[in-house]
């Protein structure tokens, strides 16, 4: 859903060149110096805890050894076998809280080992030059349905197919990549790179990707089912939760993910209409992409509200100090009660909060658009109700990622796996689920022999 331009939302608040500056990558890549400087720091820890972090379990101090060496081969080679997305995790993992966090260097200097930058030196290298390929096992004859093109379905389906089983991947969207690729800030991944690493996944061979296919509207589960010797649930989460306020259809008001997309997909970031006064509702990490990439296409103001206090946040502290250096204001411990109109357009968003007296206070933080990052839920079109938790939230697996019906599995941010939601887990969702169902191939087979 594009945003209407009207009086206050508009295009082209900033030149292309400074557009240009305000999206260049955050992160760029570290050089061969660096990254031996960097290498060098890591202690190689017997029972590394930064491992033991890391949901995909990549052996760290392995490759982080081989950059040292100059191996950078060898060094992506790790990285990749344990995680076929380690490019793109090493651009959105929240490596503070993850391997980075657990890292022996913070009780020492307070200074981890740069492990993201590391492991990003060596997969970009490697991608850059199709330096790694997985080679596939002698076709078994069995044939796997992935639905969702997302980090969990592009795990599933390349562990799949090396393992010798063909994979048809369907997606409702017109590209591959889910998340990788509609739902994370621009400047985390420039130049195209969500395409150009599902580009590199699917090479192994074995893989078809149909795009434009949605379960429920294109194709059933029922049809998968009798289509396919296993079918791999990964379809993510497509709905957004509102705010059940009166004016949630004013204009100016939208889901931030519906913001994000925008921002990703346009081809000139000048043609993104974006407000003046920005508000947006939320404090998770889609909450602080939208109100940083709001400010970097030149919204004057971005007020960021949550609920809560700052520790119940979903968004790390990195993230919530970067939002900072980008000049975003954060309130916390308020709550809408009233989206203002005038003339059928937002102009204001109405807050409650709780003073320490116990008193209730109201304010108003004038806006001419409201970004709505509340929370996404799972859109159960083509699924029946027993595959579905309690409250139907998410779709119940087991420790394999198995669901209540046979020859079907489910992994990712649409699946009750128990892990949090984010790419990294998504693709130790996947992983899991491709071992899984190769077991159940192997053990059919022997039960036939």
């Amino acid at each position: 859903m594009a945003i209407k331009q009207t009086g206050d939302i508009a295009a082209q608040r900033l030149s292309s060149e400074q557009l240009s500056c305000e999206f260049a990558d955050i992160a760029p890549l570290l050089d061969a110096t660096a990254a031996a400087a960097a290498a060098s720091r890591c202690h190689y820890c017997y029972d590394a805890p930064c491992v033991q972090a890391c949901p995909t379990q990549i052996d760290i101090p392995g490759f982080i050894r081989k950059i040292g060496n100059g191996n950078l081969k060898g060094a992506a080679t790790d990285i990749l076998s344990a995680n076929p997305l380690g490019g793109m995790c090493a651009r959105v993992c929240p490596t503070e809280i993850l391997c980075e966090g657990a890292c022996v260097r913070n009780h020492q200097d307070a200074k981890p080992v740069a492990i993201g930058a590391l492991q990003r030196h060596a997969t970009d290298w490697a991608i850059a030059r199709d330096a790694v390929q997985f080679r596939r096992a002698a076709d078994s004859g069995r044939h796997v349905a992935v639905v969702g093109a997302g980090p969990a379905g592009l795990a599933c389906a390349h562990r799949v197919a090396v393992a010798g089983h063909r994979v048809t991947i369907y997606d409702a969207r017109d590209k591959g990549g889910g998340l990788n690729e509609y739902g994370i800030a621009a400047y985390k991944t420039v130049d195209d790179f969500a395409q150009r690493e599902v580009q590199w996944l699917l090479s192994v061979g074995g893989i078809e990707l149909k795009t434009g296919v949605a379960l429920g509207r294109d194709v059933t589960l029922d049809a998968l089912r009798q289509q396919h010797d296993a079918v791999f649930l990964a379809m993510g989460l497509g709905g957004v939760r509102a705010l059940e306020l009166e004016g949630e259809s004013l204009s100016g008001v939208m889901n931030a993910v519906d913001f994000i997309e925008q921002v990703r997909q346009a081809k000139d970031l000048s043609t993104v209409p974006v407000g003046r006064r920005v508000v947006v509702i939320g404090g998770g990490n889609t909450a602080v992409d939208a109100a940083v990439q709001s400010r970097k296409l030149g919204a004057t103001s971005v007020t960021m509200v949550y609920r809560r206090g700052v520790e119940s946040m979903s968004a790390t502290w990195a993230e919530r100090e970067f939002a900072q250096t980008q000049r975003v204001t954060l309130v916390t411990h308020a709550k809408p009660v009233r989206l203002i109109a005038g003339d059928g357009t937002v102009t204001g968003v109405e807050f409650e909060r709780v003073a320490r007296e116990g008193s209730v206070e109201r304010f108003i933080v004038e806006a001419d658009m409201v970004l709505k990052a509340i929370g996404q839920t799972l859109v159960p079109v083509g699924l029946d109700r027993e595959l579905l938790t309690l409250d139907g939230s998410r779709i119940a697996v087991d420790a394999d990622m198995r669901t209540s019906l046979d020859k079907v599995w489910a992994g990712g941010d649409c699946a009750a796996s128990g892990g949090v939601d984010l790419t990294v887990q998504a693709v130790q969702d996947g992983k899991l689920a491709a071992a899984s169902i190769d077991a159940a191939f192997a053990l059919a087979a022997v039960k036939a022999a």
